[in-house]
């Protein structure tokens, strides 16, 4: 059979991956396609170093519309990120009547449901394997193969720069200035690394797997996300003094009155294998109610990685192009006409564990007062662990550090009494919150 062709947006990390381990693998992914699948166009405004990639045999232009109104080209790949005009050119190639590979989880996190009722409505299909941890092929998973699951909950790690950050802020002792500063030196954190530190490129990626866990609508919008530019090397020392350690996770659960949706730091006990994923790496933590835990692991970025994400996807299209579109796999596993309309809760309805650090003045009465402020509030206590004096202000310090870890309890709750703790005048700063995820 005539090869399908593809035409590529953007040949930056992620397109010159696909291009070289295409050409290199070119054989085996014929045989397991059943046809050939050639990039035979590229768009990119340095055409020099596209060609510098291609070679002779790809017609390189500085226009992604002229791929798109090829009428030869059969797929589209968008490599070019942001939510502006690739929105706009994933839209056209839909129009065209083309079949569309991105790896743009911000675009699909905010458009996505636009876009997806389009290709719908058009018959074609739109693949984002690679939008979520790189090479690790966790939306294939959930899509089909958990297809027999009701999926209870996913936790994840699916932000490398942050998770680098933090195995060197715990492994050794850097305050998050200088691990940060660690990771950009290394590669491994962008020059402008704000989506990646503030938890905002998690949170695209769990709004993705969320609409494909439970059948709803992509709302980024509803997610709640922070960062980590707020924890502190102390934070990461006690919690493992507790046995836990601390990682950015990005996690999306089935409750009876709604769907969370959540990123934010957590600590993790420090048995549990995610807690284990150290530097750069992704890890996906999945709980069916047939299967149990299943945990994905690998890179989560990078250029072949990623790479291999997005030839897996023009495979599934080569593969499927052809049958009628009823009978491929939804967008979202769920077919469009069966999609929930559960809620995502806000933050405050959220019901998890929780550690707290108040710097207190070091005198009698003062955890008495605190314990028994959490008591009236219905929040007991796990565990209480007391710094001496020596260990944060030095010999004769007037202040200490209490860590307290509760049991399960309402968001909203906790922000109250959190509220009332931070007035008393024994608590000599800001409280310290961190949610606790036992993933059992």
């Amino acid at each position: 059979m005539k090869p399908i062709q593809v035409g590529l947006l953007g040949i930056g990390t992620v397109g010159s991956g696909t291009f070289k381990v295409l050409e290199r693998n070119q054989q085996e992914i014929k045989r397991r396609a059943g046809r050939g699948i050639e990039i035979t166009m590229v768009a990119d405004l340095d055409t020099e170093r596209a060609k510098a990639v291609v070679g002779d045999a790809v017609q390189v232009v500085n226009h992604a519309r002229a791929v798109i109104a090829n009428p030869d080209i059969d797929i589209v790949v968008e490599l070019i990120g942001g939510y502006g005009v690739a929105r706009q050119l994933v839209l056209e190639a839909i129009s065209a009547g083309k079949h569309v590979v991105t790896a743009n989880k911000a675009l699909l996190a905010v458009h996505g449901t636009e876009i997806f009722a389009a290709a719908h409505a058009k018959g074609v299909m739109v693949a984002f394997e690679a939008a979520v941890a790189g090479g690790i092929p966790i939306i294939k998973a959930l899509r089909e193969g958990l297809t027999a699951n009701s999926i209870q909950w996913i936790a994840g790690i699916i932000n490398g720069t942050t998770n680098f950050i933090l195995s060197e802020m715990r492994d050794k002792g850097l305050d998050f200035a200088t691990a940060l500063q660690d990771a950009q030196r290394l590669g491994y954190a962008e020059a402008d690394p704000t989506f990646d530190i503030e938890g905002v490129d998690a949170a695209h990626k769990v709004t993705l797997m969320s609409a494909i866990a439970f059948g709803i609508p992509v709302q980024f919008d509803k997610a709640h996300v922070e960062g980590i530019t707020k924890l502190s090397a102390q934070d990461i020392k006690y919690a493992e003094q507790l046995g836990y350690r601390i990682k950015l996770l990005g996690i999306t659960k089935r409750m009876p009155n709604g769907i969370e949706l959540r990123v934010h730091p957590s600590l993790v006990p420090s048995k549990r294998l995610l807690a284990n994923v150290e530097g750069a790496m992704n890890a996906v933590l999945v709980n069916g109610d047939a299967v149990g835990n299943t945990l994905y692991y690998g890179k989560g970025a990078g250029s072949e990685p990623t790479a291999s994400a997005v030839i897996a996807d023009l495979v599934d299209i080569t593969r499927l192009h052809t049958a009628d579109a009823a009978h491929r796999v939804p967008h979202l596993a769920f077919h469009p006409d069966a999609m929930s309309d559960l809620k995502v809760l806000p933050m405050t309805e959220v019901v998890t564990s929780y550690y707290l650090r108040l710097r207190v003045a070091d005198q009698a009465g003062v955890l008495a007062k605190v314990t028994g402020l959490l008591a009236t509030a219905d929040i007991s206590i796990d565990a209480v662990l007391q710094r001496e004096a020596d260990e944060v202000g030095g010999e004769g310090s007037t202040q200490t550090d209490l860590i307290i870890l509760t049991h399960d309890a309402r968001e909203g709750t906790v922000n109250d009494v959190i509220a009332e703790l931070q007035a008393l005048p024994t608590v000599l700063a800001p409280i310290v919150r961190i949610r606790k995820e036992e993933l059992s």
